[in-house]
């Protein structure tokens, strides 16, 4: 991955030195487990403990992503953005400013505008609109409340040693895609898709069979929108080097449902999926990266193939 010449971003908060509970407390799942049976559950906590992921992101996935979540009653906290001058902030800014610059192009467009999210550093755990408090053991995610993309890089490394989703200096391009993947859902959310989303799970009666795969079209269209970064940004800065889009079609796989749920427990719960299949990730990152439109990316189409 070649990313020297890719913009920087100023839309950070950086909060890695404010301590591993960053001003945070627990917040328990994000709107409750509503609809999800004890089965489900349980099954969903045994995943999260076999794989050192938090279970409240299995369980309360699909609402931290698509829901409006009230904000806490904690006072909040005004902080500064900026760019950071380390050598793993600067990556984070670069790629978080290349995506600025695609999809302030992109909007552009359409004859919108493009407002750009921010993007959150934090070290252990720090304070989210969403839930409560954002943790490392959740992985990234994106805060539609707040507009604010929440990573502890250390989520970088997991991707490696953990997941075993790239290899060496192929995995910088592997935790581009993690980034673009959350901008993904910020541009779901200014095209009110989330909201759309919300509605018709609401509607659906939460959390349900039908209201997960609901949620599974609105991650794997984020997955496409990654790749739609993908391929703007080769086109304007020469972006990709031989082996990165294999790199991230491997860590879409290793972080597919089924994968994941197949390594903690032997076999997969297909109700339970609320992000895609391995297959289902890895095709429509590629989608996103060889057509570059977002009409290739409308994974809620009655025709489209999930």
């Amino acid at each position: 991955m070649q990313y020297d010449d890719l913009p920087e971003s100023s839309n950070i908060e950086d909060r890695r030195g404010e301590g591993p509970r960053g001003g945070g407390g627990f917040g328990g799942i994000p709107g409750g487990a509503g609809g999800l049976s004890i089965g489900t559950v349980l099954v969903l906590g045994v995943i999260g403990w076999a794989l050192g992921i938090d279970p409240r992101l299995l369980i309360g996935g699909a609402e931290i992503l698509t829901q409006e979540q009230p904000r806490t009653s904690a006072p909040s906290q005004t902080r500064p953005t900026g760019t950071p001058t380390d050598d793993s902030g600067r990556f984070v800014s670069r790629v978080l400013g290349s995506t600025e610059a695609v999809w302030k192009a992109e909007f552009t467009k359409r004859g919108t505008s493009y407002k750009t999210p921010t993007l959150v550093l934090f070290n252990g755990e720090t304070r989210a609109a969403c839930g409560g408090v954002a943790q490392s053991a959740m992985g990234p995610f994106y805060c539609p409340s707040d507009e604010k993309i929440y990573l502890d890089t250390s989520f970088f490394r997991e991707i490696e040693t953990r997941f075993r989703g790239c290899e060496g200096k192929a995995c910088q391009f592997s935790q581009a895609y993690v980034i673009a993947h959350e901008v993904g859902h910020h541009v779901q959310k200014l095209q009110r898709v989330l909201a759309r989303v919300n509605a018709a799970q609401q509607a659906a009666g939460g959390r349900t069979p039908e209201a997960n795969r609901m949620q599974v079209r609105v991650e794997l269209q984020a997955d496409c929108l990654a790749g739609i970064w993908a391929n703007k940004s080769d086109e304007r800065w020469h972006l990709l080097q031989p082996g990165d889009v294999e790199a991230a079609l491997r860590t879409a796989a290793a972080i597919g449902d089924d994968t994941l749920q197949r390594r903690a427990q032997g076999r997969v719960v297909p109700d339970s999926f609320t992000h895609g299949t391995s297959e289902q990730r890895q095709r429509w990152f590629n989608n996103g990266v060889k057509q570059g439109s977002e009409e290739a990316c409308n994974t809620f189409a009655p025709t489209a193939q999930l």
